[in-house]
C-alpha cells in the first residue's frame, strides 16, 4: 500500500489559473480537451490549450489583472501555435484594452462566456500533428501522475 503522507497538498489557485478553470469548463462543454500551464515548446507556456473535436488547437492566455496583462510581451509568439487565440478576463477587466483581432472570454472560477471569436489562422499540417501528438503525450503523463503521485 501507498503512503500518501509523502503527498504534499495542492497549492491554494492563483487568480488567473482560477480564470483558466472557469474556462477549462466551459471549453469540456463545448467538446474540447484541455491542459493548462502547457508548454508547446521550449521557453513558452500557455495558459490554456484546447484540443478541439475536429482537431483544431486553440490557445487562451488568463489574465487576472491589468498589470499581469501590460506585463505579458510574450503573447504574439503564441499564435504560431495555434488555429485561434484568445485573452480571458474576469468581468471587471477593460476587455477594450485587448487588441481586437484576438478572441476574448470572460470568465470566473466555475465557468466562462465567449464573447469574441478570435480569428482563424490555421496550423501547418507538420505542426498539428507534431503538437496534437505532444498534447496527447502530456495529458497522459499528467493522468498517471495524478493517479501515482510517487511514480
Amino acid at each position: 500500500m501507498q503512503d500518501t503522507s509523502l503527498i504534499p497538498p495542492p497549492a491554494p489557485l492563483q487568480p488567473g489559473q482560477i480564470l483558466a478553470r472557469g474556462v477549462c469548463r466551459h471549453l469540456r462543454a463545448r467538446d474540447f480537451a484541455t491542459l493548462e500551464e502547457y508548454a508547446p515548446e521550449r521557453g513558452r507556456r500557455v495558459d490554456v490549450m484546447a484540443l478541439g473535436p475536429k482537431g483544431e488547437i486553440w490557445v487562451i492566455e488568463c489574465k487576472s489583472g491589468l498589470s499581469d496583462y501590460r506585463a505579458d510581451s510574450k503573447w504574439r509568439g503564441y499564435l504560431a501555435w495555434a488555429d485561434r487565440f484568445f485573452w480571458a478576463v474576469d468581468v471587471e477587466f477593460p476587455a477594450e484594452i485587448l487588441p481586437a483581432d484576438t478572441g476574448l472570454i470572460i470568465a470566473d472560477a466555475y465557468n466562462a462566456e465567449m464573447v469574441r471569436m478570435g480569428p482563424e489562422t490555421r496550423l501547418a499540417g507538420a505542426r498539428r500533428t507534431a503538437l496534437t501528438r505532444r498534447f496527447a503525450r502530456t495529458a497522459a503523463r499528467r493522468l498517471h501522475r495524478a493517479r501515482d503521485p510517487l511514480s
